[in-house]
């Protein structure tokens, strides 16, 4: 009985793990270009808001 369920765990782990590996293999894998298409997938670059020129307090 143990026996079975400590199989069972580590199936479940090792499907966790492969998932993660493919989600991160499709995450940074490169993807094709078409002439005249959408520009490719990619991952976001993170950027902050612009400054504004605005002077006083948030509350308006």
């Amino acid at each position: 009985m143990v026996g079975s369920a400590a199989r069972e765990l580590l199936l479940v782990i090792a499907v966790a793990a492969v998932g993660l590996l493919l989600a991160t293999a499709v995450a940074f894998a490169s993807w094709p270009v078409t002439p005249g298409g959408p520009a490719p997938s990619g991952l976001v670059e993170l950027q902050g808001p612009a400054p504004t020129d605005q002077v006083g307090n948030a509350s308006g």
